[in-house]
């Protein structure tokens, strides 16, 4: 019997309001940040570059942070102290930026520091965040809780962008400093004001059937042994680094291809990303409207296999599109990837909250970890491996025509290739329910 108790929908909005307040930290530094480097200071493009890689490899610690919070059993404690040490960090990032120009040598030792501190506080805030959804959070309100997640995400990061846009300008050292300081401080303020008293700790059910000391006595290494020996665990966590790894890798060829082979101008491929961003969000809602509530469409399996394959051909799509050029309606392709990969993207969300009591007791966190250093990895590997591709093919051929074909088609492979995970994954499942039912029943 599962006695655990149930968040409300204002207690799932309060933890969305933690993850909008992380996210809008992270865009300040992976964004406004970026583009003060590259454009204000004359910045190699490649430095912020490496340091925005430097967080997301840095999130590899991940694991370490969920068993922390195993451990201890209370996840408050470090979502709050991540938030702490994201908040700092930030303005630190900040700090370390305006010191790049006259004070190379020290700027750089600065920002390693602040960009590592970014990637700690972000991996040990947000696994415990997801943890603690997964705790409490019942099975009827799980792909509504990820919608709100991720929507509540995006507005952090528009709502932040725009607020910082309108002080930092005109530009100075001494605002983008000030302006930091303030958005982090808010930020952090709303994220401990969110969480506060969320957290139930009544009837957990991941303590072992040994209690708490027999939890305590296992080490890191052998709980991570553990949790990788597990085949729903192990598949999950390469699912999520393809389908990730296919996700992100769009991300910045999408305008360079609308302007190369459609000749769209600047503001066109803007508008172009614009409404692929749209589609996600409406991608997004329509999972958590499906999923939610008594009568559902379909299950988080279904929609995170069918999300993948949409997604795949959407991808072959823009192969198509590559090839015939403006003909090609090319806006349909970009709403149909668009859409497919919002809806993939929160049905896996989904399933992480779901699986993440799925094997041996008192693992949620090192799982939820381990699922959100692949996903990491797989961020910081993505842009990397469009970008350099598509040059590299450029440089050797000549042809940016075949260099995104090639990328399309390997983002499209990656996707069916996650594709057959997730099923694996449902597979498993269904057999483990199966074999639970006989157990009982016998």
């Amino acid at each position: 019997m599962n006695d655990r108790p149930s968040m409300t929908w204002l207690e799932i909005l309060r933890l969305g309001l933690v993850q909008a307040a992380l996210g809008a930290i992270v865009v300040l530094i992976t964004s406004t940040l970026n583009r003060v480097m590259i454009v204000e200071y004359s910045l190699p493009a490649m430095l912020p570059g490496l340091l925005v890689a430097l967080h997301y490899g840095v999130q590899m610690i991940r694991p370490r942070f969920g068993f922390g919070s195993d451990a201890g059993g209370r996840r408050t404690p470090w979502i709050i102290g991540g938030m702490t040490v994201l908040a700092a960090s930030g303005v630190l990032c900040a700090l370390a930026t305006v010191l790049l120009p006259d004070h190379l040598r020290l700027g750089l030792a600065l920002a390693v520091l602040a960009y590592t501190g970014v990637g700690l506080g972000v991996g040990a805030a947000g696994t415990s965040l997801l943890v603690l959804l997964a705790k409490q959070v019942d099975e009827r309100r799980r792909a509504a809780a990820a919608t709100i997640m991720w929507v509540l995400m995006i507005a952090g990061f528009a709502i932040t962008s725009t607020a910082v846009g309108h002080f930092l300008d005109p530009f100075s050292a001494r605002q983008l400093v000030t302006v930091t300081g303030l958005a982090a401080l808010i930020a952090w303020l709303i994220a401990v004001l969110a969480v506060w008293n969320v957290e139930r700790t009544a009837a957990s059910p991941e303590l072992p059937s040994g209690g708490s000391h027999a939890r305590s006595t296992l080490s890191f290494k052998a709980a991570l042994a553990q949790v990788w020996s597990e085949p729903q665990a192990r598949s999950f966590t390469l699912f999520v680094f393809i389908s990730m790894l296919a996700y992100s890798a769009q991300e910045l060829i999408l305008e360079p291809f609308a302007g190369l082979i459609f000749g769209y101008t600047l503001g066109e491929s803007a508008k172009l990303s614009g409404l692929q961003h749209a589609a996600v969000f409406f991608g997004m809602i329509s999972v958590g409207v499906a999923c939610s509530g008594r009568k559902r469409f379909g299950s988080l399996a279904s929609w995170t296999i069918g999300g993948c394959v949409a997604s795949a051909l959407a991808l072959v799509s823009m192969v198509g599109a590559n090839w015939v050029g403006p003909a090609w309606p090319l806006r349909a392709s970009v709403v149909a990837l668009g859409f497919s990969n919002g809806a993939f993207a929160v049905s896996a969300i989904g399933s992480m909250m779901a699986l993440a009591h799925e094997g041996r007791a008192g693992h949620a966190g090192v799982r939820m970890g381990m699922w959100g250093a692949a996903q990491a990895v797989a961020f910081a590997l993505g842009g990397l491996f469009g970008s350099v591709v598509v040059d590299a093919i450029r440089y050797l051929f000549g042809s940016p025509a075949a260099a995104f074909a090639i990328v399309f088609s390997a983002e499209a492979l990656l996707f069916l290739v996650a594709a057959r995970f997730a099923s694996q994954i449902d597979s498993l499942k269904k057999r483990a329910s199966a074999a639970h039912i006989t157990a009982v029943t016998a």
